[in-house]
C-alpha cells in the first residue's frame, strides 16, 4: 500500500490568525534580522523560498523549529511519531498544558503554536514514523534537513538518504546537559555551493554499543536542547542564505555544566566510509532495521503496516476492556499499568513496558495483527 502521509489542516485557526497576519509587513517582522549583514534584504528573500524539513519534534525539533518558523523560512515540514506527555513540558517550547492533556501529537501540536506567531509561512505537520519507505516522500521537497530525532537508526536513515541524494543536513544532539552538533554536506551531481564534508557514518561508523543514555536515564537541561537548536540554526541559516562556505566543519559538543568542549575534524569525507565512500546505503534499503523499536521512556513502539484505522469503531471494541479516548489522530487505550496509543496508520505506542514480547501481546490480543 503506498504510503499517505497524514498532513494537519486547521482551517479555522488559519483563517483566524490570516487577518492579523496581513496588517504586519514583512520588513517590520524580520527589521532587525534584515539589519545583521551576514542575511541582509537578499538573504531574507532567500529565506522565505526555503523549504526545511525537521526529523522529530520534540525537545530539539520544537526549538529549532520556533526559531526556523520566526526567522521566516517559507515553508518548515516537521516529521514527528510521537504525542506530547507532561514530562515534555520542561524543555519542548512549542507545547503547552493542553497539549499534554489531549495527548496531542508533537507535530500538529507545533504546527497550530507557530501559526500564532508567524502564519505568513507554511507548516506542513507529518504525524508519522520516518522509515525507509517514506523518507524520500517526507523530505524529496526540502531544501535541507535538520535532525532532531532521538535514536541513531533514524540518524543512519536520513545520513543514507541524504548522502545518497547529496541533500545536506544537520545532525544535532541533547541529553543531560551535553549538546553535540554536525553539518553535513554531501557530495553533489550537480555543480554545488560547498566543499563536500565527511557524514555522520565517517565519525561513527557504527551506532554505539551497549547501553544508551536517554532523557529517562540520564535527564535533560533546557539550557542544552537550546544551545544544540541554536546552533543548529544558525548553521541552517548560514546555508540557506548562500553562504555555506562559512559553515563549521567539526563536530562540536559542548557540556553546559562543566565547561569541557571538543571538537572532531569532519571537513572532508573518509575514503573508505561505507556511505560516503562505498555509497552502500543499508539503512536506507532497510537492512536489519527491526520491526518493533523502543522509544526510550518505558516503552516500546510498535511498526505496523499502514492500515487505515476507525477511531469510533476501535472506540467500542476498546470500550469493554478499559478506558478510551480518542480525537481525530489518535487513539489512547488504558488498561491497568499499561497503555496503549494508536495512531491512524495503525502505528503503536504501548506505554509501561520495555518488554517487546509483551507489547506485541498487548498489540495483537487488543488492536489486531
Amino acid at each position: 500500500m503506498p504510503y499517505v502521509p497524514y498532513v494537519s489542516r486547521d482551517v479555522d485557526s488559519a483563517d483566524a490568525v490570516t487577518s492579523s497576519s496581513s496588517q504586519i509587513s514583512d520588513e517590520e517582522r524580520y527589521s532587525r534580522q534584515i539589519l545583521f549583514p551576514g542575511i541582509g534584504a537578499e538573504g531574507q528573500q532567500r529565506l522565505s523560498r526555503a523549504h526545511v524539513a525537521i526529523a522529530g519534534c520534540g525537545a530539539t525539533g520544537a526549538a529549532s523549529a520556533s526559531l526556523l518558523a520566526r526567522a521566516g523560512i517559507g515553508t518548515l515540514t516537521l516529521v514527528d511519531r510521537d504525542f506530547v506527555e507532561a514530562s515534555n513540558l520542561q524543555r519542548q517550547v512549542l507545547f503547552d498544558e493542553a497539549d499534554a492533556l489531549d495527548a496531542l501529537p508533537k507535530a500538529e501540536a507545533a504546527r497550530r503554536k507557530i501559526a500564532r506567531f508567524n502564519s505568513g509561512i507554511t507548516v506542513n505537520a507529518q504525524v508519522a514514523d520516518l522509515v525507509p519507505a517514506n523518507i524520500a516522500e517526507l523530505f524529496g521537497q526540502a531544501d535541507l534537513i535538520l535532525d532532531a530525532t532521538d535514536n541513531f537508526e533514524t540518524r543512519y536513515l536520513v545520513n543514507d538518504y541524504a548522502v545518497s541524494t547529496g541533500k545536506p543536513w544537520i545532525y544535532a544532539a541533547a541529553i543531560g546537559a551535553y549538546a553535540a552538533t554536525m553539518n553535513i554536506l554531501p557530495r553533489n551531481t550537480e555543480p554545488a555551493p560547498w566543499q563536500p564534508t565527511a557524514c555522520i557514518a565517517c565519525i561513527f561508523p557504527k551506532p554505539p554499543s551497549g547501553p544508551v543514555e536517554t532523557c529517562d536515564t540520564s535527564g535533560i537541561l533546557s539550557t542544552a536542547v537550546n544551545f544544540a537548536a541554536s546552533i543548529q540554526v544558525t548553521e541552517a541559516l548560514k546555508f540557506l542564505t548562500g553562504h555555506a562556505n562559512q559553515m563549521r566543519r567539526t563536530m562540536l559538543s559542548f557540556d553546559l555544566w562543566t565547561s569541557e568542549r571538543s571538537e572532531i575534524a569532519a571537513g572532508k569525507p573518509d575514503p573508505g566510509c561505507p556511505v560516503c565512500g562505498e555509497r552502500k546505503f543499508s539503512h536506507l534499503a532497510g537492512e536489519g532495521r527491526p520491526h518493533i523499536t523502543l522509544c526510550g521512556r518505558n516503552s516500546v513502539q510498535i511498526h505496523e503496516h499502514h492500515r487505515p484505522v476507525d477511531f469510533a469503531q476501535m472506540k467500542l471494541r476498546l470500550e469493554p476492556h478499559g478506558d478510551v479516548r480518542f480525537n481525530d489522530m489518535l487513539l489512547r487505550f488504558q488498561r491497568g499499568p499499561h497503555t496503549i496509543t494508536l495512531f491512524g496508520d495503525g502505528r503503536a505506542v504501548v506505554q509501561g513496558t520495555t518488554d517487546i514480547t509483551l507489547a506485541r501481546s498487548l498489540y495483537a490480543r487488543f488492536i489486531g495483527s
